[in-house]
């Protein structure tokens, strides 16, 4: 027998050896293949970093209209922390003594043109107004700028988005307290736990299965979040535990645990992953990790077990039992004190509310920002190298137009006859004198990601299209607002044998009408016989010179509106108007900054004249009367003595509902109608209006009020006829801007005072139910 196994020994023992070496072979292939592959995915960059977008920073200065209330709100909306001592960056104190004072001491934070370190600063109050900026030493500070509210990231299509912290930036508890809750042989293992491994595999043998639960080590979470996926199956925990040794032959363990703090998934928003601490901070608590509470970080702990079953916003009973289970663990390993423990297990989960999360992730302004930057960057930029971006976006503003959206959608709805639909809507906030887009709200769900209607809803203008026409008459040198135009009825032969015959909105006709008349009443055939004489191309053309990047078709249904545009092409066309004839490009981005700091583009303002400045001023003085006399008068009745122009606008079969105006220093542009294109009962006067008013009426803005140009004057005229007028009819004087020397038919006599006053009551009329 012994002689029988020698024989075959030496026989096979060649094959067995050569099995062995290969087996070796590939082993080492193997081992070598994991080690390439952390060692290029781990060095240099180690995670997708998406791009950071801020809104705005508020600017502190003497003499600013803004009260301590108002202050106070938006350091809350930032994440500072009200205290009775300034003991850390991020908090503030309120003072109400003999003055009204707040003292804070301000965050570190980069901005496109400076470094600035954390600061203290008192702000002194007088009234709605702040009185006096100093710092610690008591020295005036002319202008200070709070650090900018995030409001989102532009992050890759897996969904993954996160904010690194360095070591520097990470609480010490933190690393202290997952070693306790995830790992308490971290410090001494080479990567996996020989027993923990031991225990799960004589568990998977037992069960049959590779299904059992292991001792996973913080290194094996992190290779499992970092290169592989959860599947449990025998070979990924084989691949799993080697993975983790050679992470820990090449990286010390305080890199590691830094990984570890970026890398783990803590939660979930729609299509959003929150990965890492950093970002989790400010998702549930509105404030960097570094001023995290104890109890506010051990919460956080025990997201890492299972976010989803923790969910402190869906499951705030059980976070909370699990919170505190790890608030005793501290303190049975003397992480903490047993009074400190405590105390934290006392305070309440301390949660961002809903409202406060959703004010700070805005997904339609977000969207306008990623095309934006598209033009200049590739999608990997965006979503993967550490771009900082600069907004234009003022959450104040966009606050005001999504709680005006949202309300009034909610009163229109009661009203409608529709009940198996809701209405939808958009609006578009700019300032027009640099184009910054201020404000995007993409429709009534006002967090919801998906189809943005201020930027794709392609919909009819309606009568929004009418300045346009008169702008190009206008810049004829053949009309001003006294040129009387015919309301007559209008009967066009079409291509293709058509007959057209449209009708005012009220179905009269009102024969011979002053141009300020016709703009401010909406009156079809009046514009209709205009454009005609003015001519179907020239009006086209004064489309796009003002801002729309396609020429509208050139047929007579375009002098009522029948360009299919979005709400932010509506905004483009009416920021030139608002900015006397010079048109700016709608911009939503400042400056983009990359991980080091350095500045890598800014947005510069580039203006181009694109009508007669003396054409627009005389329009833009008759759109004032579209508010003060025509069917923007319900609005301006909320207004007050807010002086503002604007134009409603209504699509066929009350389908669409447009409200275009400005102010002094704010254009806003509000839609409104179902998405299945149906009928809403509502024009743009009963609809969209008392969205737009609630929005100007909110926001600090000031009135319209530019200069008289040169070559123009002033001059009363009676608003029915066009007739010119003396102070003895000033109960029907209107006063408009012509032309120097502009030959204008002046009235004999003066009519009735009750002329006037029925024509403040058509006037009003119009206003509730105008197009």
């Amino acid at each position: 027998m012994k002689a029988r196994t020698k024989r075959l020994l030496k026989k096979y023992w060649p094959f067995a050896l050569g099995a062995v070496g290969a087996m070796a072979l590939v082993l080492t292939l193997w081992v070598f293949s994991l080690d390439r592959q952390i060692r290029q995915q781990f060095e240099g960059r180690r995670w997708t970093l998406p791009a950071k977008v801020y809104a705005q920073p508020l600017e502190l200065y003497a003499g600013q209209a803004l009260s301590a209330d108002d202050l106070q709100r938006e350091l809350q909306r930032l994440g500072y922390q009200h205290t009775n001592a300034l003991r850390n960056a991020g908090n503030f104190q309120r003072r109400n003594g003999s003055e009204d004072r707040i003292d804070m001491l301000s965050r570190p934070f980069r901005f496109a043109d400076e470094q600035r370190a954390q600061q203290t600063l008192s702000i002194r109050f007088a009234g709605n107004r702040i009185d006096r900026l100093s710092d610690a030493q008591g020295r005036d500070v002319p202008v200070f700028r709070l650090d900018p509210l995030l409001i989102g990231s532009i992050y890759p299509t897996q969904g993954e988005d996160r904010i690194i912290v360095t070591p520097q930036e990470t609480p010490a508890m933190l690393p202290m307290a997952l070693k306790v809750v995830e790992d308490r042989r971290f410090e001494k293992h080479i990567g996996v736990d020989p027993r923990g491994i031991a225990r799960a595999l004589w568990t998977n043998l037992k069960s049959g299965s590779a299904t059992g639960q292991g001792a996973s080590t913080i290194t094996q979470q992190l290779v499992r979040s970092y290169f592989l996926n959860n599947r449990k199956t025998f070979s990924r925990k084989v691949t799993e535990a080697m993975m983790a040794i050679l992470l820990e032959v090449h990286y010390s363990k305080s890199d590691l645990m830094n990984a570890y703090i970026n890398e783990i998934n803590l939660g979930q928003e729609g299509g959003r992953a929150i990965q890492g601490f950093g970002l989790a901070s400010q998702f549930y608590f509105g404030k960097p990790l570094a001023e995290l509470q104890l109890h506010e970080l051990t919460l956080l702990v025990t997201e890492v077990r299972s976010a989803s079953y923790y969910n402190p916003r869906r499951f705030p009973e059980r976070a909370l039992k699990r919170r505190n289970l790890i608030l005793g663990l501290l303190a049975e390993h003397k992480i903490v004190s047993p009074e400190e423990a405590k105390r934290a297990k006392a305070q309440p989960l301390g949660l961002v509310s809903s409202a406060g999360k959703r004010s700070v992730y805005y997904p339609a302004f977000l969207d306008f920002v990623r095309r934006t930057l598209r033009r200049d960057y590739q999608e990997s930029d965006l979503t993967e190298t550490g771009l900082t971006v600069f907004s234009t976006l003022d959450p104040h503003v966009q606050a005001k137009a999504e709680a005006a959206l949202v309300s009034e959608l909610a009163l229109l709805d009661k009203n409608s006859k529709r009940k198996d639909t809701l209405l939808e809507g958009a609006v578009v906030v700019t300032s027009p004198g640099n184009g910054e887009v201020v404000a995007i709200v993409g429709g009534r769900n006002v967090s919801y990601s998906g189809f943005n209607r201020a930027l794709d809803a392609k919909r009819n203008m309606g009568s929004l299209a009418k300045p346009v026409v008169y702008l190009a008459a206008l810049q004829s040198g053949q009309y001003h607002a006294a040129s009387i135009l015919d309301d007559t009825p209008v009967n066009m032969k079409l291509a293709g044998g058509k007959r057209w015959t449209p009708q005012n909105y009220d179905r009269t006709v009102n024969g011979p009408v002053p141009m300020v008349r016709a703009l401010a009443q909406s009156l079809n055939l009046a514009t209709i016989n205009l454009g005609m004489v003015v001519g179907l191309d020239t009006i086209a053309k004064e489309f796009t010179k003002l801002g729309l990047e396609k020429p509208p078709q050139a047929v007579p249904a375009l002098l009522l509106g029948g360009a299919s545009v979005t709400p932010v092409e509506v905004a483009q066309v009416y920021n030139s108007l608002a900015n006397g004839g010079f048109r700016i490009p709608l911009r939503a981005v400042r400056a983009v900054v990359d991980e080091q700091g350095k500045e890598l583009k800014a947005f510069p303002l580039e203006v181009t004249q694109v009508a007669d400045p003396s054409a627009v001023y005389q329009l833009n003085r008759m759109m004032v009367e579209v508010m003060r006399r025509g069917t923007g008068a319900a609005g301006q009745a909320k207004l007050g003595g807010l002086v503002v122009a604007g134009k409603s606008g209504t699509t066929s079969d009350y389908r669409d509902g447009w409200f275009a105006g400005f102010s002094g220093s704010h254009l806003t542009v509000v839609w409104l109608g179902y998405d299945d294109n149906e009928p809403t009962r509502f024009t743009g006067a009963s609809g969209a209006l008392p969205i737009w008013s609630q929005i100007m009426g909110s926001i600090d803005t000031t009135s319209w009020d530019q200069p008289l140009p040169e070559g123009l004057s002033e001059t009363k005229i009676e608003f029915a006829t066009g007739l010119g007028v003396d102070d003895t009819c000033i109960d029907n004087g209107l006063t408009v801007a012509v032309p120097n020397g502009a030959d204008i038919a002046m009235r004999e006599g003066c009519t009735a005072a009750n002329a006037g006053i029925a024509e403040r009551a058509s006037s009003w009329l119009q206003g509730i139910i105008g197009r």
